[in-house]
């Protein structure tokens, strides 16, 4: 037995020894692998994803998680814009216009306009809920062309006006001085018959 393993002994020693030999003729250098070849790229956009047909996009939340609140009730605007607001005086500073518009019969408001709607009116009769508009103009004195353009003014703002008036439910007429004024007003504008008084008080 003793003679396997001094055997085996000058075996390995044998192997060693070649691999010490081998060593030293390589130069002790470390084996120099090639260096990899590098080439340069091309570069590419990366290509826009396509949603997919089963899954859609969800779109981002814009503003906060919870509903915005609801308007208050259009009746409640409503009320508080076709509420008559005495005004304490007339705008336009026309006697004369001033004083037909405070002799109007079971005037509310004697001495000023009223607001309604966004609009300064002459005079309102709160018994029969009508608001009125004067018209003072000494309109037979005018040459006709005259004439005819003042009549369209007076009936394009009477118009609005009356539009004003129906919106909160009011009835709406028009004081005028003559019967010329009042004829004229009435042909160009026959929706306005019966709407139109001689103003006999002024």
């Amino acid at each position: 037995m003793g003679t396997v393993i001094v055997a085996g002994v000058v075996v390995v020693g044998f192997a060693i020894n070649e691999a010490l030999d081998a060593y030293e003729l390589s130069g002790r250098r470390p084996e120099a692998r090639p260096a990899p070849e590098t080439r340069p790229v091309p570069e590419t956009a990366p290509a826009p994803q396509k949603p997919s047909p089963k899954k859609r996009p969800k779109p981002e939340p814009k503003g906060p998680d919870f509903p915005p609140l609801e308007p208050p009730e259009t009746s409640e605007r409503d009320r508080s814009r076709c509420e008559p607001i005495p005004v304490p005086y007339h705008l336009g500073g026309n006697k004369l216009h001033n004083k037909c518009a405070d002799r109007i019969p079971n005037n509310s408001f004697p001495g000023g306009d009223v607001f309604v709607n966004g609009k300064n009116f002459d005079a309102l009769q709160l018994a029969t809920r009508t608001l009125w508009e004067v018209k003072t103009n000494d309109i037979e004195e005018y040459n006709p062309f005259v004439i005819q353009v003042e009549i369209n003014k007076q009936l394009e703002e009477a118009r609005r006006e009356r539009a004003l008036a129906a919106a909160c439910g009011f009835n709406f007429r028009i004081g005028v001085r003559s019967e010329a004024h009042k004829k004229a007003l009435e042909d160009e504008a026959a929706e306005f018959k019966g709407l139109i008084d001689i103003m006999g008080w002024c």
